[in-house]
């Protein structure tokens, strides 16, 4: 039986995945974060996940968000058979402007790690309208975040650096995303009104795509 692996979103963990149904014939693993190492990158990090949870070839990734940019790095590692993206992007170029911004300033390294896990009201916007159970979820997810790791992953994400876009890749996005703009990423299904938490209110439409895409 293949192995579909779930990867989750910088603040989140693999509930955001709950309204996702996935096809029986695939054992389903969720990759819940480790803590980092100090030192670590996107890329020394990916390696800790390959080893940790027995990563193989001819595995299904899925990552959504922060969890997209690992699959991609995980997929450079070890030949997959697919590499699934929601709401995440796939090469540096795609990265939003204020990555740079934030690199030439960067604010959040003066915020205090647990600060981090009381921040969902000035995030909770850029992610687009949520359902109250929804939004409880979100909240629940930022409050029960590793400070430290949400520190590492702002610096390590910021500073990502990434031309090689893995075979077999898919890639899903939303046109009303306020993290990463469509615009900027190539190659894409849009999904018409999506937001950066899709896979929550346009669960049912993501469901029919990875089912296509599974298929393949």
């Amino acid at each position: 039986m293949s192995r579909i692996y779930l990867i989750a979103g910088l603040g989140a963990d693999t509930r955001v995945y709950n309204n996702i149904n996935l096809n029986d014939e695939y054992e389903v693993i969720t990759v819940d974060w480790v803590e980092p190492n100090l030192n670590d990158t996107l890329v020394t990090y990916a390696q800790m996940l390959i080893y940790q949870y027995n990563i193989k070839p001819k595995s299904v990734l899925i990552g959504n968000s922060l969890g997209g940019i690992i699959a991609v790095e995980i997929a450079k590692f070890i030949p997959v058979e697919k590499v699934i993206l929601i709401s995440s992007i796939k090469t540096s170029d795609e990265a939003p402007w204020y990555f740079k911004l934030f690199r030439a300033l960067p604010v959040y390294k003066l915020i205090p790690g647990k600060a981090f896990n009381s921040m969902g009201f000035m995030i909770k916007p850029l992610f687009g309208h949520m359902s109250r159970e929804d939004a409880w979820l979100f909240s629940d997810m930022l409050k029960k975040s590793s400070p430290a790791f949400m520190k590492w992953a702002m610096y390590a994400i910021l500073h990502w650096k990434n031309e090689i876009v893995p075979p077999n890749l898919y890639h899903i996005t939303g046109d009303k995303d306020l993290v990463f703009d469509y615009k900027r990423i190539k190659a894409a299904t849009i999904v018409k009104g999506g937001t950066h938490i899709m896979i929550f209110d346009k669960a049912k439409e993501i469901n029919k795509l990875l089912k296509g895409i599974l298929k393949k």
